[in-house]
């Protein structure tokens, strides 16, 4: 897939497919785009685990936090990750090793790694890259009246 542009349909219809969304580098900090960003897709109706070994058992934006995303209560529709490029093979691998797997990888603005990339939509992965949810939903919002999951529709 080419990652340089994304349809508008493809966007929204993972957003509109996902309920669940584990955030890899939840940061407990306000101040922080993570921080921000979950709060935003918790608003929006979506269930939200936050991921960071150094959070574990503690709780942000109100929800508890996991060191790993293996140790996950329940499965999740996506995975959204907020890490360095240089972190995504090891990301992918952390993805690829979950059962059932996601069946999105969203890497955050300025992130990107082509080749894991590849290793994830050739296991049946969607893959979006160098995006941010709370940016496309509003955006999708008023260029195709996308409502999101908390509408139903």
């Amino acid at each position: 897939m080419n990652h340089d542009t994304y349809d508008n349909a493809y966007i929204a219809g993972i957003l509109g497919s996902v309920r669940s969304i584990a955030v890899l580098g939840a940061s407990p900090k306000a101040d922080r785009p993570s921080f921000s960003v979950m709060s935003f897709l918790m608003r929006r109706g979506y269930r939200v685990f936050p991921v960071n070994p150094g959070q574990a058992g503690k709780e942000i934006a109100g929800a508890m936090t996991y060191a790993r995303l293996a140790e996950l209560p329940e499965p999740v529709d996506m995975v959204d990750v907020f890490r360095s490029s240089a972190a995504i093979p090891g990301v992918a691998n952390e993805v690829l090793a979950m059962d059932p797997l996601p069946r999105v990888v969203w890497m955050q603005l300025r992130i990107r790694d082509d080749a894991s990339a590849a290793r994830l939509e050739e296991s049946g992965i969607k893959v979006v890259m160098n995006r941010c949810p709370a940016i496309e939903i509003p955006r999708l919002e008023r260029e195709i009246g996308w409502k999101g999951p908390s509408t139903g529709g």
